[in-house]
C-alpha cells in the first residue's frame, strides 16, 4: 500500500481550553499574572463569543466559553518549559497546587490545575 505525503505536520498554532461564562477575569489573573503571557486582541467576530487568547514564547493559548462548562480533569496539553522549578513555585505562591510526577522518561514533569480545574501539565527536559 502507497501513502501520497502531501501534507506536513507542523508544531501546534494553539491549544484551546474551556472555561465557564464570565471566566476572563480569572484567565486574565492566571495566564496573564501567574504565568506572565501576553493577552492577545481577538478578531471581532470571535470576541463577541467571550473568552480571551494569550501567547507566551512560542505557546499560544485559546481560553473558548463553554456551556455547560466541564473542566478537562484528565485530557490535557503538556507545555515545555525552562525552569520548571521556579514556576512551580509562582504557581503555588498563587494558589494553584502543584504535583509532582517523575514517570516520564527524560523530564521533569508536575501538574497543576488552571483558575477552572482544567488539568495542565509542565515539562522540562532533564540534562543529558
Amino acid at each position: 500500500m502507497s501513502r501520497d505525503d502531501d501534507f506536513t505536520l507542523r508544531p501546534l498554532h494553539h491549544v484551546q481550553l474551556a472555561i465557564p461564562p464570565g471566566g476572563e477575569d480569572a484567565c486574565r489573573a492566571f495566564w496573564g499574572g501567574v504565568l506572565g503571557m501576553r493577552e492577545l486582541a481577538k478578531p471581532p467576530v470571535l470576541a463577541a463569543r467571550g473568552g480571551c487568547w494569550f501567547r507566551g514564547g512560542a505557546l499560544e493559548v485559546h481560553l473558548g466559553v463553554e456551556e455547560p462548562f466541564a473542566p478537562a480533569r484528565k485530557a490535557h496539553p503538556g507545555l515545555l518549559v525552562d525552569g520548571l522549578v521556579a514556576l512551580a513555585r509562582r504557581l503555588e505562591d498563587a494558589g494553584h497546587p502543584v504535583t509532582w510526577d517523575d514517570d516520564f522518561p527524560g523530564h521533569d514533569r508536575c501538574y497543576a490545575a488552571d483558575p477552572f480545574g482544567n488539568r495542565l501539565e509542565f515539562l522540562e527536559p532533564r540534562a543529558t
